[in-house]
């Protein structure tokens, strides 16, 4: 049985990646700040007891150096991050203090401990900035521009993973996540539209689209993306994979979709379009498929149904 560490393992993904690795018969430590996490999201993995450990902690913090001494993980599964572009803007130097000096960290206590392989969480959605041609192909990640802080700061630990790689004999897989929806999104947030839109709608509220509309994102389910994860932990050694679907959903789209499975009969309001978002993103999943053995299988019509789903019995009860 091996052990495996996930930053962000009490939220939304990390959450879910602590169930399927535990079911699957891994020991899992679990570090988490819990300023978006959620205790509630690891319900099922506390009741695996012994194999299960959270640390309540900031991947900045000194003491995740005796977590990764105490507990010798083989795999790191590096999930923590400041996840929004509007936070970004207005503090971009939280933003670089939690998503460049926290993984820092985080690698500095891998390679120390003769942890095995990191497998990072990139952002497919804003580390490519305005990509050329869409779907994007992970060869353009090197030389994107992304537009907000948050793709900055996310895009620069690429760079840190291949140096730790090259001179530190750390092995990396980075995946670059598209918009990863489902179960436990916090539907409160800043980010997570889908959660946000559905919330509002079974309250009979009405949602704020934010720009024209017209902009587009890849949205991939949240069980394919923890597949990826898990299939990441022996595959696709020092590669940049993008996890998402390759379609484009404009988020016009999406509210008619979600409209439907509420059945919410409004009509959505317009705010103006942030300032750092990108305007159309679709992520190309070929290598993936060459290198991880992984691609999509939700349909966005069912991965949307199972979301409204699990938010009618739980975030509209109150729990």
């Amino acid at each position: 049985m091996s052990t495996i560490l996930v930053t962000g393992g009490a939220g939304f993904i990390g959450s879910h990646l602590c169930d399927r690795l535990l079911a699957e018969g891994h020991r899992v430590v679990a570090v988490d700040d819990l300023t978006t996490g959620r205790i509630a999201n690891l319900s099922d993995a506390r009741g695996y007891g012994r194999a299960f450990t959270f640390f309540h902690m900031d991947i900045r913090a000194e003491g995740l150096r005796s977590v990764f001494e105490r507990h010798r993980p083989e795999v790191v599964m590096h999930l923590a991050a400041q996840s929004g572009v509007r936070p970004s803007l207005e503090d971009p130097v939280r933003d670089a203090s939690i998503n460049v000096m926290g993984s820092l960290n985080v690698l500095e206590c891998a390679a120390a401990s003769g942890v095995r392989k990191v497998v990072y969480a990139g952002s497919g959605g804003t580390a490519y900035g305005e990509p050329r041609r869409l779907p994007v192909r992970e060869t353009q990640a090197w030389s994107a521009r992304p537009t907000s802080p948050y793709g900055i700061s996310k895009k620069v630990v690429l760079d840190y993973l291949a140096h730790y790689g090259r001179d530190r004999g750390l092995d990396w897989t980075a995946l670059l996540l598209g918009n990863v929806y489902g179960p436990r999104q916090d539907p409160t947030g800043e980010a997570g539209v889908i959660a946000i839109f559905a919330r509002r709608m079974l309250a009979g509220e009405t949602p704020t689209i934010f720009g024209d509309g017209n902009q587009t994102r890849d949205y991939v389910f949240i069980d394919d993306t923890v597949h990826a994860f898990v299939l990441a932990m022996d595959r696709g050694s020092g590669r940049v994979v993008n996890i998402g679907t390759g379609l484009e959903t404009s988020v016009n789209g999406l509210f008619r979709m979600l409209a439907e499975l509420t059945g919410f009969g409004g009509g959505p309001a317009f705010g103006p379009l942030p300032p750092g978002e990108i305007r159309r993103i679709a992520l190309d999943p070929s290598l993936a498929a060459e290198v991880l053995g992984w691609r999509p299988w939700t349909h966005l019509e069912d991965g949307l149904s199972e979301t409204v789903a699990f938010l009618r019995g739980t975030w509209i009860r109150g729990t």
